[in-house]
């Protein structure tokens, strides 16, 4: 990060000894509040979504293989793609006479379904993916390639996935050079120092929650010890239905706001660097070390949920729902193994023991 003036505010570095008096204390809580109050409204912001976000938005129509179930993946609540009963060297053909029928995990599909729609010409159709839609549906499909020839039969199987956003957010990490580590002033500035961010990021419906702090005395080369602080910080986005100000703007989606949090925590710390570097007051006790600032980006699945690019090559970046066999029973990222597992999407294992009870994985 950028200060103002060259070796400012930096590791180590003092204009003179402060005596860790509420003085001192007083003066690190108004800067800090300064920080807050010269922060803008809005900054840029960065799109991060997973790379299958716009998968069904892009695959229009896919088509069957006679060889191997075709994986389709759906965006929980959304519309699906339309799977057709054809391969595509059929759909380049004339069908003479076709007929077409659907099997999902329920059974056969009707054509007057409510959540799922089968077309005139075969294709499936969901208009609100549900969890419990996933499966593995097949097509028969009856046709005659030439009016005066017999009957064809192809089976066409698809195997559907529900699908959602990771629960993502950013992970940050900070140093402080700190009053002595049994000081309560280190203790209030912590919590100063949290209150402050999470101000921050409230419009954006974000919250920030320490994950740790630790005070360490540090050996710096040509420069003996000090204290220092290491706070390390998460910024998530707040469920809707939990957040003061539920949106349904586009533009409030939860990528959006947490990089636009992001860009605002950023921009609080590089003032901090600002204007202790244009300041002719001496260093106050407590001040953030130039350049220790760093972030990380991290995602999380619903529970029932995973992610994985050998089995999903093409949602690689996506929450899929658990096949069975799997299951994800809190915020991984990953679906474990369960030979008990029979369904889809399953938060628990439950096996049976030798005794003949169940115990939960």
């Amino acid at each position: 990060m950028e200060g103002s003036a060259p070796g400012l505010a930096r590791r180590g570095w003092r204009r003179a000894p402060a005596a860790g008096s509420p003085l001192s204390w007083a003066a690190v809580v108004l800067l800090l509040s300064a920080f807050i109050l010269r922060a803008p409204p809005s900054v840029g912001y960065l799109i991060h979504l997973p790379r299958g976000f716009s998968l069904t938005q892009d695959l229009v129509k896919i088509v069957g293989s006679p060889d191997f179930p075709v994986k389709v993946y759906v965006m929980l609540h959304q519309r699906s793609p339309h799977m057709l009963c054809v391969t595509q060297r059929l759909r380049n053909s004339e069908l003479i006479d076709p007929s077409f029928q659907w099997h999902g995990p329920r059974g056969k599909i009707v054509s007057e379904n409510s959540s799922a729609q089968v077309t005139s010409t075969g294709s499936l159709i969901f208009q609100n993916f549900e969890e419990n839609m996933s499966g593995v549906y097949t097509c028969f499909l009856e046709y005659k390639p030439m009016v005066e020839e017999v009957i064809k039969n192809l089976q066409l199987k698809y195997v559907i996935y529900a699908y959602r956003e990771p629960r993502y957010f950013y992970e940050f990490t900070a140093r402080y050079h700190a009053a002595p580590c049994n000081s309560i002033y280190n203790i209030s500035f912590e919590k100063k120092l949290l209150q402050i961010l999470s101000k921050l990021v409230l419009d954006l419906s974000c919250e920030v929650s320490l994950l740790k702090s630790e005070c360490h005395r540090v050996k710096m080369q040509k420069a003996g010890l000090q204290n220092e602080l290491f706070f390390t910080f998460s910024v998530s986005s707040i469920e809707p239905e939990k957040g003061p100000k539920p949106c349904a703007d586009h533009n409030c989606e939860s990528s959006r706001r947490l990089a636009k949090a992001k860009n605002l925590i950023e921009r609080f710390f590089n003032q901090q660097v600002e204007v202790l570097g244009r300041s002719a007051q001496p260093l106050p006790e407590i001040y953030y070390i130039e350049g220790t600032l760093q972030m990380i980006w991290i995602n999380r699945c619903f529970p029932g949920y995973g992610m994985n690019s050998l089995k999903h090559p093409k949602c690689p970046e996506c929450c899929v729902i658990c096949s069975p066999g799997s299951y994800n029973p809190r915020d991984g990222i990953h679906c474990l193994p369960c030979n008990s597992s029979l369904v889809y999407g399953a938060k628990t294992c439950l096996e049976n023991s030798k005794g003949g009870q169940e115990h939960l994985n």
